[in-house]
C-alpha cells in the first residue's frame, strides 16, 4: 500500500517550505518537526494581543502594545557594551525603543528619522519613563495588514524563532489539501466540529485567548482525529489478534467449585462478573487478550486462579507470571491452599532451580503432570515445553511489553492471554494503553477488609511516630517503613534507608528491625523479606521495592517518609501493602513542612479516599498522562494535540467509532473507510495500515 499522492507535498523535506534552510530544519527537529504535515500539528500554546492602540498611555506597563509612532533622534551608546536608544512619539506620549549589540546603519534603515512606523513588542517603565526594548514588529504603515491582531505563540527550540515558526506554518498550510472527512457525519454535526482543513486554519489563526483553549471546537476536532487514529490502529491490531484461531477451552466448573466453597467467605459481585467474562472468552474461537484490572486488594488473584482452573477443567494447563522472584514465590505460596481444594499440582518455577530439579520439573510439565506453572520470566526459556498450554496470566502488565505478550502466546498452540494491573488506570487511559484488549474492572473490595486509618504527620513529630511504633511492635504488631528515593541515585537511596535503619534500630533494639533495598543482592533481598514474613523482625525498613503485592497479614503499620515526594498511585500502593489481616491498620504519611499545594492536595485526596480509580483520576489530572504511567515503559502513544486529562472523554467516542467502523468495513474500503485510511497516513499510523494490508 502506498501513500496517497495528495499527502506528497505535506510529507516533502522541510527545506521545500520557504525560509527553511537546512540550520532550520535541523533545529526544528528539536520540536519533533521532520515534515510539512508535523507543522501542522505543533499548535499554538497561546497568543499576543497585537490591536492597535492609540497611545501607550491608555495601556499599564509592563504589557505588549501596537501603535504608530513618528521616529525621533537616535542616540547611539557612548561607551562599549551600553545599549543604542531611539527616541519615538506616539499620538499622545514620547518614549524609547532600547536595543542592545545593535548595528548603527542596521537601526538607521529600520527606523529612519522623521518617517511613521508601526511598532509592537513589551513596553515597560524604567525609572517612570516607558521603554521598549527590541520591538518584536517594526513595519511601515503600508505593510500593517501583515500584523495579525491576535499573534499565535508557537513552543520554540534553540535556533529558531517565533517568526521563523509561524512563517514556516503558514507554508505548510497552504499546502494542506481538502481531503474527504474520515468523522462520523452525525458526530460531527452533534459536536458542531469543523472539517479538517478549517480546523487548522482556525487553531492557527485564533482570534482571542478562548481560540487557544482545549475545548474549542476546531482543537477538539483535531484531537478527535489523533484518538480515533490510534483507535482504529489498536481496533485493527485487536481484529488481526482475533483472526488467530485459539482452542475453544470449556471447563465444567467442578474444580472452581470446590475452591468457592473451600473459601470463607463468598465472591464480590464484580470477582464473579469477571470470571464469567473470562470463561466467555476462553470459550469462543478466538484467542483471549483480556485485562484484569483491579484496586489494592481487590481479589484478582483469586479471580486469576479460577481461570486458570477452567484450562484445566478442560484436560490443559495454565501459568502465571509474575516480575520478580520474590512475588512469583509469593503468588505460589498465596496459591497453594487454593489449589489443595481444587486438588490440583501446583509448582513454582525461577532462575534459582538448578539441575536434576529443575530436569524433573520440565519432564512433569511437557507431560502433562503439572497443572497451573507459577514462574518468572524463566517460564519463557527454550526447554520449558508445556503438554497442553491454554491460559497464560501476566501479572502487573507494565513489566511486560506486547512483544513478551506474543512471546508466551507462542508457547502454546492458541493460548489465551488475561494480564492482571493493579494499578488502577483513569478510563481516557486504559483506553490508550490497552485498547486492544477487552477489561474485565474490579471494584468492590472483599468483605471483611477493614478501611486503613491514614494521617498526615509532620517530620517534626518523628520521635513520636517513633514511640507510637516501639508501642505497637510491643503488641506484636508489624510494620513498614518505607524511605524515600533520593534523587534516582542508587547510593544516597541507600545511604537514606541506611540511616533510618539505624535510628530505628537503636530506638527499637536490635533483631527487630530488618531492611530491604535495590542495591542488595536478590538473595539477601529475598531473605530479609522472609524473615519479615515469618515474623522475626517486625519493622521492615525499605525503598520502594516492596510497592507491588508483598502480602504480610501480621503487617497493619505503613510509615511512608517524605510522602509529598512520591506520586498518588505509588502511595495507594503502598497503602496497600497493610490492612491484609484482621487488625486495624494504620498509615501514616509523613512530610516535610512546608507542603508545596500540589504536594498538599495529593496527601489530603489519599487521606480522604482508598478508591483506587478515583485516586487515578485524580492523579492524572494533577500530574498528566506521561507521568502516570512513567512514558518511558508505559507504551503511552504521544498524542500532540489531544490532552487526556481534558478530552479524555473523547477516548471512550473513539474505540467505539472505530470498532463500529472496522465492523462495518473490515477493510476500509467504503468511503469512510477510505478516508480513515488517509487519516491513518496522516497520522503516521504505518502499523495499522501494514494490518489492513495483512487483513
Amino acid at each position: 500500500m502506498t501513500r496517497p499522492v495528495e499527502l506528497f507535498p505535506l510529507f516533502a523535506g522541510l527545506e521545500t517550505l520557504e525560509g527553511v534552510g537546512e540550520k532550520t530544519a535541523k533545529a526544528l527537529a528539536g520540536l519533533g518537526v521532520e515534515r510539512p504535515k508535523d507543522l501542522l500539528f505543533l499548535l499554538p500554546h497561546s497568543g499576543v494581543d497585537r490591536a492597535r492602540k492609540a497611545s501607550v498611555r491608555d495601556v499599564v506597563p509592563p504589557c505588549t502594545v501596537t501603535v504608530e509612532v513618528e521616529v525621533g533622534a537616535h542616540f547611539p551608546p557612548r561607551a562599549k557594551g551600553k545599549p543604542y536608544r531611539v527616541a519615538v512619539r506616539d499620538a499622545a506620549l514620547d518614549f524609547t525603543l532600547v536595543f542592545f549589540h545593535a548595528r548603527g546603519d542596521f537601526l538607521q534603515r529600520l527606523l529612519p528619522t522623521g518617517q511613521r512606523r508601526l511598532i509592537s513588542g513589551k513596553v515597560e517603565l524604567f525609572d517612570g519613563v516607558a521603554q521598549m526594548v527590541h520591538p518584536d514588529h517594526v513595519l511601515r504603515p503600508e505593510e500593517a495588514g501583515e500584523l495579525p491582531l491576535f499573534e499565535p505563540v508557537y513552543p520554540l527550540t534553540a535556533g529558531v524563532t517565533q517568526k521563523v515558526v509561524a512563517k514556516a506554518v503558514a507554508g505548510a498550510l497552504a499546502r494542506a489539501p481538502d481531503l474527504p472527512e474520515w468523522i462520523d457525519g452525525p458526530l460531527l454535526a452533534r459536536e458542531g466540529w469543523p472539517a479538517w482543513r478549517e480546523a487548522l486554519v482556525a487553531v492557527h489563526g485564533p482570534a482571542g485567548a478562548p481560540d487557544l483553549a482545549p475545548t474549542h471546537p476546531a482543537r477538539q476536532r483535531l484531537a478527535y482525529d489523533e484518538l480515533l487514529a490510534h483507535q482504529l490502529t489498536l481496533a485493527l491490531a485487536r481484529a488481526t489478534l482475533r483472526k488467530q484461531k485459539g482452542l475453544p477451552t470449556v471447563g465444567n466448573g467442578q474444580l472452581r467449585a470446590k475452591v468457592v466453597m473451600s473459601l470463607p467467605y463468598s465472591l464480590t459481585r464484580a470477582q464473579a462478573r469477571a470470571v464469567e467474562e473470562i470463561a466467555g472468552d476462553m470459550e469462543g474461537p478466538f484467542r483471549m487478550n483480556r485485562l484484569l484490572q483491579g484496586d489494592v486488594g481487590a481479589g484478582k488473584t483469586l479471580v486469576a486462579f479460577l481461570a486458570l482452573l477452567i484450562a484445566v477443567e478442560a484436560g490443559g494447563q495454565g501459568v502465571m507470571m509474575a516480575p520478580t522472584e520474590i512475588l512469583a514465590r509469593q503468588h505460589f505460596e498465596g496459591l497453594q491452599p487454593l489449589a489443595a481444594a481444587a486438588g490440583v499440582r501446583l509448582e513454582l518455577l525461577t532462575g534459582r532451580d538448578k539441575g536434576a530439579e529443575r530436569a524433573a520439573k520440565l519432564r512433569d510439565l511437557a507431560e502433562g503432570r503439572i497443572a497451573v506453572l507459577v514462574g518468572t520470566h524463566a517460564v519463557f526459556q527454550r526447554d520449558v515445553v508445556f503438554y497442553d498450554l491454554r491460559l497464560a496470566v501476566v501479572d502487573e502488565q507494565h513489566r511486560f511489553g506486547v512483544a513478551q505478550r506474543m512471546e508466551l502466546g507462542a508457547k502454546g498452540a492458541a493460548t489465551d492471554t488475561l494480564v492482571m494491573t493493579a494499578t488502577p488506570i483513569p478510563r481516557s487511559l486504559a483506553l490508550a494503553t490497552y485498547g486492544d484488549m477487552d477489561v474485565s474492572v474490579l471494584d468492590e473490595k472483599p468483605p471483611g477488609r477493614k478501611p486503613i486509618r491514614t494521617a498526615l504527620v509532620s517530620t517534626a513529630r518523628m520521635d513520636e511516630v517513633v514511640g507510637h511504633l516501639a508501642r505497637a511492635v510491643a503488641e506484636g504488631r508489624q510494620a513498614y517503613w518505607v524511605c524515600p528515593l533520593v534523587e534516582d541515585s542508587e547510593v544516597l537511596d541507600y545511604a537514606s534507608a541506611e540511616a533510618r535503619f539505624q535510628h530505628l534500630r537503636a530506638a527499637l533494639g536490635d533483631g527487630v528491625v530488618g531492611m530491604v533495598h535495590g542495591q542488595m543482592p536478590p538473595a539477601e533481598k529475598d531473605a530479609a523479606m522472609a524473615r519479615f514474613v515469618a515474623g522475626e523482625t517486625k519493622v521492615l525498613v525499605a525503598t520502594t521495592v516492596i510497592e507491588v503485592g508483598v502480602n504480610v497479614p501480621n503487617a497493619s503499620i505503613m510509615v511512608i517518609e517524605r510522602a509529598e515526594t512520591f506520586g498518588l498511585a505509588q502511595l495507594h500502593q503502598l497503602r496497600g501493602r497493610v490492612g491484609r489481616g484482621a487488625t486495624e491498620s494504620t498509615c501514616l504519611l509523613l512530610y516535610q513542612a512546608p507542603l508545596s499545594e500540589g504536594g498538599e492536595r495529593r496527601l489530603k485526596v489519599l487521606r480522604d479516599t482508598e478508591d483506587g480509580f478515583r485516586i487515578a483520576e485524580e492523579d492524572l489530572a494533577m500530574r498528566g498522562a506521561g507521568d502516570l504511567i512513567g512514558t518511558a515503559q508505559s507504551g503511552l502513544p504521544r498524542f500532540r494535540v489531544a490532552d487526556l486529562e481534558r478530552q479524555g472523554a473523547l477516548m471512550a467516542v473513539a474505540q467505539s467509532d472505530a470498532r463500529r467502523l472496522l465492523a462495518d468495513d473490515p477493510a476500509l474500503d467504503g468511503p469512510r473507510g477510505k478516508a480513515a485510511r488517509m487519516l491513518l497516513w496522516l497520522l503516521d499510523q504505518d502499523r495499522a495500515i501494514r494490518l489492513i494490508g495483512v487483513g
